[in-house]
């Protein structure tokens, strides 16, 4: 920290010795020692405090750019099944009832768009008509 070398320690002894005299030069080289240490502690903890608060400030920023990229990903889920989910054919009568409808949130269009996928699917998966009047083999 500062660069004293054994003669500058030398003289700061002498001198001390001339101003306080011998009775009183241990005691305040103890209490000059104390305080020393304490600045010392106060000066190590502060930086250990900043330090913790630049990690918890890094974790943030990187906990931040992890949610943005969930919920890109999340929004990219969610277009991919709403555009699973509306039929080609019937892409026009989808786009009357959005603008026909008051906005929703992300959740209900979700909702939405997995139920009609689900109609799809149970209407794919029903015999048609033909089937049911086809004699059997």
């Amino acid at each position: 920290m500062f660069d004293i070398g054994f003669l500058e320690l030398l003289l700061l002894g002498v001198v001390g010795l001339l101003v306080l005299g011998p009775e009183r030069l241990p005691k305040a080289a103890r209490t000059l020692g104390l305080w020393i240490g304490k600045i010392k502690r106060t000066v190590s903890g502060m930086q250990r405090e900043i330090s913790a608060q630049l990690e918890a400030e890094d974790l943030r920023q990187k906990l931040d750019d992890q949610q943005k990229k969930l919920d890109d990903s999340v929004n990219q889920v969610k277009r991919g099944v709403e555009g699973i989910a509306e039929p080609e054919h019937g892409s026009r009568d989808a786009e009357q009832r959005r603008q026909e409808a008051p906005p929703a949130t992300p959740e209900q269009r979700l909702d939405d768009a997995l139920s009609r996928a689900r109609e799809g699917a149970d209407v794919a998966s029903e015999p048609s008509s033909v089937d049911k009047d086809a004699p059997e083999r």
